[in-house]
């Protein structure tokens, strides 16, 4: 998926940077001009992730673990207000002292186990590779392309985090279950017993 995720932001003209989230998941930062509001941001996350979903049937943009199977999450929600996640070169509170750690793409389809990347072992591979973010700061990126996918792709808006007070277009909060998924429009209204 990682390939993938990288050609598709290179045929949008962006430069993605990739890092390990010290546990499972890889973060994927595109910088951006300032101008934009987290339900922009959000919703680019989104036509990103429907872009993928379309490439690639092993990725998912499905808020419910039920819908997802097997198959790689775009946490497309992680790009909501008062979000957070792992920094970058942080040390997770977890056995073995992972690190949330940068990594060049051409390293990440090889990666196995990302907690190789810990406490002992994150400083001599930037002393002996040097910092695969180095070139960030010389990148900013117009929202547009990923705005684009967002308004072509179906599918409409997508859950927010439970948190969140309810939002124009959502769809129903309530947790799916395959038993009465067929009960439901696309407009979140009931129309099954």
């Amino acid at each position: 998926m990682a390939g993938v995720a990288r050609e598709l932001l290179e045929e949008l003209g962006l430069r993605g940077f990739a890092k390990t989230s010290g546990n499972r998941g890889i973060h994927i930062y595109v910088r951006i001009q300032p101008r934009w509001s987290f339900e922009d941001v959000r919703h680019a996350a989104i036509g990103f992730g429907r872009e993928l979903e379309r490439r690639d049937g092993g990725v998912t943009t499905a808020w419910w673990k039920e819908l997802r199977g097997s198959r790689i999450f775009v946490d497309f929600n992680q790009n909501n207000r008062d979000r957070t996640i792992a920094g970058a070169y942080s040390i997770r509170a977890r056995a073995g002292a992972p690190v949330s750690m940068p990594i060049a793409w051409d390293r990440l389809g090889d990666l196995e186990d990302p907690t190789q990347f810990n406490l002992l072992t994150v400083p001599d591979l930037l002393a002996s590779e040097g910092d695969p973010w180095r070139e960030m700061e010389d990148v900013e990126y117009s929202l547009d392309p990923l705005l684009q996918l967002w308004q072509t792709l179906p599918g409409g808006e997508l859950n927010f985090p439970p948190d969140y007070p309810k939002m124009p277009g959502e769809p129903p909060r309530v947790q799916p279950s395959r038993k009465v998924e067929s009960h439901w429009d696309a407009q979140g209204r009931r129309i099954g017993p």
